[in-house]
């Protein structure tokens, strides 16, 4: 009689492979190679209040000469900062430039060359994509969590009172201390600058676009505020029907919707409404958020600008007198 073991291999045949495995090892793997690219940057901050009170967040490194980027709500209206590397070395920090307005701030130390994180494209990220965040939540230096991109194009309001728009939205975890840490891609790539967590909620964390993060750190670093105007809209990039594009023979395949209008504001004095698509501006054309940002400046304040928009079917062309931002 031939007795038959339980274990495959003792009769011959080998344990058919689960095909989850290796996706799994991928997820794995790619996870952990962005980690350690992006970690070397990330640095642990240390604040003071004029009170002696004591709290943190985080922070990465966008040159090798000591420049950070971070939340201005991190360093904002404090007394000391201090930055703690990953070899546990710590170095007082200035404050070169802080803007509340998209909860940005740069900041430096003077130290030894440092790892400049790689910077990506907060454009070119689709939803459903890996990220990784890494931080020190609660203290925790560099911590590391995962997900995916939850949406784009969201808009949230800062403690300024100003909407920040084409926000990132993702369920990799965040908690009180990875404020100012970087979102990256697969490679390791900054594709975002975490910035806040709605408490209460599970895995809904959001992100300022790294691509808004330069523009705005280029300013602090040349001027140390970002001087701009306002019109009083919530936008979001989006692409146009082809349609539209060539009846109209507009220059770019994508503008900017209208997702809300302030009362009171020069976008609703002007007849902008929520839904219109926002395709120039004082004559240039706009295919993004971040461009009609950069085309409100300082200099536009109390001067009327043509606004060209999409409303339904129809191309209207409107007025807006901008003021200085609030």
């Amino acid at each position: 009689m031939v007795h038959l073991s339980d274990d495959p291999s003792a009769n011959g045949q080998l344990p058919t492979a689960n095909p989850d495995d290796e996706l799994l090892d991928a997820y794995s793997t790619a996870v952990t190679a962005a980690a350690a690219r992006i970690s070397p940057s990330v640095v642990n901050i240390d604040i003071r209040d004029g009170r002696g009170r004591r709290g943190g967040g985080s922070g990465f490194f966008f040159t090798p000469d000591g420049f950070i980027l971070t939340n201005s709500h991190v360093v904002s209206g404090v007394e000391r900062v201090d930055v703690v590397l990953n070899d546990g070395s710590r170095y007082p920090a200035s404050v070169t430039g802080d803007d509340p307005h998209t909860d940005l701030a740069v900041i430096r130390i003077s130290a030894p060359t440092q790892v400049a994180a790689r910077l990506g494209d907060s454009d070119a990220i689709q939803p459903g994509q890996v990220v990784v965040a890494v931080g020190n939540p609660l203290g925790f230096q560099c911590t590391v969590t995962a997900g995916v991109v939850s949406a784009l194009g969201r808009s949230m309001r800062a403690k300024s009172g100003r909407l920040i728009d084409n926000v990132i939205q993702t369920d990799a975890a965040l908690n009180p201390g990875n404020s100012g840490g970087p979102l990256v891609d697969s490679r390791g790539h900054v594709i975002g600058v975490n910035t806040a967590v709605i408490m209460g909620a599970q895995g809904i964390c959001f992100a300022i676009g790294i691509n808004t993060a330069v523009f705005v750190a280029a300013r602090l670093m040349r001027d140390g505020r970002v001087a701009r105007s306002y019109i009083g809209v919530a936008g979001q990039t989006v692409p146009l029907h082809r349609r539209v594009v060539r009846f109209y023979d507009l220059p770019l395949e994508h503008g900017v919707l209208v997702a809300g209008v302030e009362e009171n504001s020069p976008a609703a004095r002007a007849g902008l409404a929520e839904g219109d698509l926002i395709v120039a501006f004082g004559g240039k054309a706009v295919a993004s958020v971040d461009e009609l940002h950069r085309l409100l400046t300082e200099e536009r304040v109390g001067a009327k600008i043509s606004v060209d928009v999409i409303r339904m079917t129809e191309k209207l062309a409107l007025e807006v007198t901008p003021e200085h931002a609030r």
